[in-house]
């Protein structure tokens, strides 16, 4: 016999398992179903025999809505269906959620508490599920402190005690299955916390949600689309990355393009992977990083304040159109990069903080649980749980999005406790000491798992601080990282360009200093999107000088990074030289290639692209000494370094010399190994470019007179704050 003080509870919703209340029961010999129908004026227990339904009317146990009706001749369970009759008389027949046993295995509950379930957001979260025949949806959600967690949606019209969950043992997992449930449904976990307040908050492991500033989850099995990139994926497991071509174009899909005539709208993911692919494809790019396209709620974070974690944003689309887009930039030869964050997350009430009326996700405590900078909150690595929702996250997108690596923001604020913070506003770790014990593990842990699964995927770090063994193997002690952002170089470079070229002799040290450390680590030579905000102004317009002299330094710099060891990205933008600085809410200023100078720009882009791939020397040799052999970075004087870079094969190799100033220099001579016909393979002075055309007319040959430690020598001609490269060709 049920007592009146578990049927207050199972009105109030506080029961912590209404299942132990509702639905079918052994009971005092018989049997028992019990159901809450709160707007119900009676009901009726509906059983199917034979081709007949027999329906049982149910006893109103209290005018709340909680009915029951006895079976006292029966002793097994029975499949059955509910009946309700509203005040207007109306009817309906369904299926009563509380007769079905949880779908979540022992063994599940385990990993997800030990912090080890690799394919959790295929338990958590909604996923169609069959049960006993009957096709409908299974709701899972982590909220151990909650004193009750309902499911609420357009089906039961938000109420709250409609689908109240049960907890499954002390995982802190809820659970229901809602038989009948369409996709597309939209839906939220109501949450009662211990002190009675209730929050409504969308779904941690959401595949999908509305358009901001609506915030509810959308149900979605993600079946909708058939990849059709097979061979794409099984070259990028047999392939050595590290030694191939890594050229990245940035891009914020908010803003590369809009259709100004329809209100300044986005374009769809469809339309991008028509417009946007060809572009890319054009310009020679082989990636594209994903500014974050997790969905988040406001514009102005660019994604990074991400509020669904699996959940790519519905600004662009369906998550089957994000999968077409990544599909056709694989059959286009085009690898994926997402930039993920699992360094801190938004205060948004209906997102993980406080999810279940405590720290939850985040630390409790502000000097461990806050970025002051950012005001956003900071997971807590030290909790298994935690961790494997963020595991679980990096996971989902590589495995059900087919992405071909993740790119890590503000790895230095995971690495450092004191990061960003004053004396007293930061916990040391358990040694005393500043560094993110938890995180660290984290992150290697992270590494391994994603390698073991999908070899050939890159994992990048944004580090911008000297923490030694960033792409180290986890087997030396390292973080796992395949690749690491050069802030450094980036830095140093910005600021020696700033420079009147006048100045630069005394400054050469700024182009220089990268090679002391360039083999430490794994690196990725970034020109990215923090550079051109906030201030900074746009690559061009950082340039010094008349407009002239702007146009060449920029193409100056970009054939720098296309020839210094490392893999390569550039922001969108870059390549149009933009005169004005990214702004999110427009698109980027495609009018300027009615102009030489910004075609030029671009032209030269497609053509470093193209060198880049097409040279081993330039790419298959990135992270060793043995790749990379100055000729001369003494001549400070007159602002000019030159190098050599070669391929595994060291007579596989091309000759680099730049010249930063706005003077020409004629007969200047560098040192070579070989006597023979050099060409020029690329002068970024070329009229094609927007430049002067000063320079070698294609072609030098060395003389015998012995320079730089070699036993030949070009003398060239140098053209004004230009980029040269060279390489011997073989006579007939």
């Amino acid at each position: 016999m049920i007592s009146k003080d578990e049927i207050r509870r199972i009105i109030r919703t506080d029961h912590h398992d209404p299942f132990s209340v509702l639905g079918i029961h052994q009971d005092d010999g018989g049997i028992a179903v019990r159901a809450f129908l709160p707007e119900a004026v009676s009901a009726f227990v509906v059983e199917k025999k034979g081709n007949k339904k027999a329906e049982t009317r149910m006893e109103k146990l209290d005018d709340g809505g909680f009915f029951e009706a006895r079976f006292p001749d029966r002793t097994s369970v029975f499949s059955y269906s509910l009946k309700r009759v509203e005040r207007d008389g109306s009817t309906a027949t369904f299926e009563d959620s509380y007769r079905f046993l949880p779908t979540l295995t022992e063994f599940d509950l385990h990993l997800f508490g030990a912090g080890d379930h690799h394919h959790l957001y295929e338990k958590l979260g909604a996923h169609y599920a069959e049960v006993e025949g009957l096709g409908g949806v299974q709701f899972a959600v982590w909220a151990p402190n909650a004193r009750s967690v309902s499911l609420v949606g357009d089906f039961n019209g938000w109420d709250r005690r409609r689908h109240a969950m049960r907890v499954l043992g002390s995982s802190g997992i809820w659970e229901i299955f809602v038989p009948g449930l369409a996709e597309g449904e939209l839906y939220k976990y109501q949450v009662k916390t211990k002190d009675g307040r209730l929050l409504d908050k969308t779904d941690p492991f959401g595949f999908a949600m509305e358009t901001r500033p609506r915030t509810a989850s959308r149900v979605d099995f993600l079946h909708h689309h058939r990849w059709q990139d097979k061979a794409w994926l099984d070259r990028r497991a047999s392939e050595d990355i590290m030694a191939r071509p890594v050229a990245a174009y940035e891009i914020h899909l908010g803003s590369w393009m809009r259709v100004t005539e329809e209100g300044n709208r986005w374009l769809t993911y469809r339309e991008l992977a028509e417009k946007l692919i060809p572009y890319v494809r054009e310009r020679g790019f082989n990636y594209v990083e994903l500014l974050p396209i997790l969905e988040h709620p406001l514009d102005a974070s660019w994604g990074y304040q991400v509020t669904g974690y699996f959940a790519p944003t519905s600004r662009f689309g369906r998550p089957e159109d994000f999968m077409f887009f990544v599909d056709q930039c694989h059959q286009n030869g085009i690898g994926v990069i997402l930039d993920w964050v699992p360094a801190h997350f938004p205060k948004d009430s209906h997102a993980l903080g406080q999810f279940d009326g405590t720290a939850l996700y985040e630390h409790a405590d502000p000097r461990k649980g806050e970025h002051q900078d950012w005001g956003t909150l900071i997971f807590n690595y030290g909790r298994n749980e935690v961790r494997n929702f963020l595991l679980s996250s990096a996971l989902f997108w590589l495995d059900k999005y087919h992405l071909d690596g993740i790119r890590i923001d503000a790895v230095a604020s995971m690495l450092y406790l004191d990061y960003s913070r004053k004396e007293g506003e930061w916990l040391p770790n358990k040694y005393g000491g500043r560094e993110n014990l938890e995180a660290l593990d984290f992150l290697r842990h992270l590494n391994g798992v994603v390698h073991q699964y999908f070899p050939g995927v890159l994992m990048i770090a944004e580090e911008s601080t000297a923490w030694p063994g960033v792409t180290n193997g986890l087997e030396f002690g390292g973080l796992g990282f395949d690749l690491k952002w050069n802030m450094g170089w980036m830095h140093d470079t910005l600021e020696y360009f700033l420079k009147d070229p006048i100045y630069r002799s005394h400054h050469q040290g700024k182009l220089t200093f990268a090679l002391l450390y360039a083999f430490t680590e794994r690196f990725m030579l970034p020109l990215s999107h923090d550079e051109v905000v906030h201030g900074k102004g746009s690559l061009l317009r950082k340039m010094p000088g008349d407009d002239w002299q702007k146009f060449a330094n920029l193409r100056l710099l970009l054939s720098l990074m296309y020839t210094f060891p490392g893999k390569k990205l550039l922001f969108m933008g870059g390549e149009l030289a933009q005169w004005d600085e990214w702004y999110h809410e427009r698109s980027l200023d495609w009018h300027l290639l009615n102009y030489g100078p910004h075609k030029g720009v671009q032209r030269l882009i497609d053509d470093l692209n193209r060198l880049y791939c097409k040279e081993q020397a330039l790419h298959q040799v990135d992270f060793h000494y043995s790749g990379f052999e100055w000729i001369d970075f003494h001549d400070a004087s007159n602002s000019v370094i030159s190098f050599e870079r070669k391929a595994a094969d060291a007579r596989e190799r091309v000759i680099v010399v730049l010249n930063f100033t706005p003077i020409p220099r004629d007969n200047y001579r560098v040192g070579v190994p070989e006597k023979s016909a050099y060409a020029e393979l690329l002068n970024s002075d070329s009229q094609f470019y927007g430049g002067g055309n000063i320079g070698n007319i294609g072609m030098i040959e060395s003389v015998d007179v012995a320079m730089h430690g070699r036993p030949y020598s070009l003398p060239l001609v140098l053209p004004p704050l230009a980029a040269l490269v060279l390489k011997v060709k073989t006579r007939k």
